[in-house]
């Protein structure tokens, strides 16, 4: 095992912070710092394993901020609360990773940092789409190798989507926004599924449909689909944005897959195993005319045998959240749900959560995802 160095801020401060990856921008800090905790940042790029994070946590530790990368079970929160931990925070606003049942049994509330995402995860999504639709990565690759000879009428032919049908699985904040954006953007009509009817969406789509005809325009139709399968039988575009869990692990598999028109448009930005590789790499090799956008992995950072030859397939690391703003915003969020849990604070409930990145943030914990299970009150104005 190799040795982990660790920044120490704040060596004096009255309650211990270990952080398992260095963060972006440092109100994250001030945060701990005008509460005079002392903060331990790991300063490796290596994702952590139980036993590192284990050693890390020690004899006595009040608070921890963990990544996606790393598995938090009843392993570390039996160390956390044997170290006298109250809090943990997931850098994400996913946390399949977080064993939450764990967390419950041994008192330490689990945070996450949702709100700061939702903009900036959905513009890389669309960029998803639009760079498989037209084949973006292709010709960039085609032009670097010097292939390129002369303007030709069939180089390169992709997917129109100005008219067409987007499909979205999952309508939460993200899959909402990612509606939205496509069907404002190319007026296209929308099918969506989820557990619960997006009400809202719905209502928005209508009324920018009722813009349209006042324009002049065509309108543009909202359907909730009654399954999965309805979804990707009508879609020109699949977008997935579940939550994982075990009724969504390979919610995409070689039956579902066949059921999507043979030149549709999959992109997933939420979390790889949503998607059975082994059967998306079978699919792709088959039928040339699907195009895929991947932000996700299955394995993550390893990729299925196969994916990274697959010229229909875009595929990057993992930073739909990327921008300086966001990964700042996560970092403020993160930071405030250990902290005002330490402080006693109570949970904010409200949907929005952008006002802790502002000067005077409330006395609360901004998103604390067990707060009933363990009896921590909620914010009251």
């Amino acid at each position: 095992m190799s040795v982990l160095e660790w920044r120490t801020y704040n060596p004096s401060g009255s309650k211990r912070i270990i952080v398992t990856k260095e963060l972006p921008g440092d109100r994250w800090l001030k945060i701990f710092h005008e509460v005079n905790f002392r903060v331990e940042v790991c300063t490796s790029t290596n994702i952590l394993s139980i036993s590192e994070i284990k050693s890390a946590i020690a004899d006595q530790c009040d608070g921890a901020i963990g990544q996606l990368t790393e598995k938090w079970g009843e392993d570390l929160f039996s160390a956390l609360a044997a170290a006298g931990g109250k809090a943990y925070s997931n850098y994400a606003v996913g946390y399949n990773n977080v064993d939450v049942a764990a967390a419950n049994k041994h008192g330490v509330a689990v945070g996450n940092t949702p709100g700061v995402l939702t903009e900036t995860t959905t513009e890389m999504t669309v960029t998803l789409t639009l760079a498989a639709a037209r084949r973006v990565v292709e010709a960039d690759t085609f032009m670097r190798a010097g292939h390129y000879t002369g303007w030709l009428p069939s180089l390169f032919l992709g997917e129109r989507l100005i008219r067409k049908t987007v499909g979205v699985v999952g309508a939460g904040r993200i899959g909402s926004a990612y509606a939205r954006a496509m069907v404002e953007g190319f007026k296209m009509d929308l099918i969506y599924y989820d557990l619960q009817p997006n009400i809202a969406l719905e209502d928005y789509i209508k009324a920018y449909s009722v813009f349209l005809e006042s324009r002049g325009e065509q309108p543009v139709s909202c359907k909730r689909a009654s399954s999965v399968e309805e979804l990707l039988q009508a879609s020109n575009v699949i977008s997935l944005h579940p939550v994982l869990n075990e009724t969504t692990r390979h919610l995409i598999n070689v039956t579902r897959l066949n059921l999507m028109k043979p030149n549709a448009i999959l992109i997933n930005a939420s979390r790889g195993p949503v998607i059975d590789e082994s059967a998306l790499v079978a699919h792709c090799q088959k039928h040339q005319e699907f195009r895929v956008g991947l932000d996700v992995f299955e394995d993550e950072p390893r990729m299925h045998h196969g994916l990274a030859e697959l010229k229909n397939v875009v595929i990057v690391p993992h930073i739909a959240s990327a921008t300086s703003w966001t990964r700042q915003g996560m970092a403020t969020l993160a930071a405030s749900n250990v902290a005002g849990i330490l402080r006693g604070h109570p949970a904010w409930q409200n949907y929005d959560i952008t006002t802790f990145l502002e000067n005077s943030p409330p006395n609360a914990a901004p998103s604390i995802v067990n707060a009933e299970a363990i009896g921590i009150p909620l914010y009251r104005n």
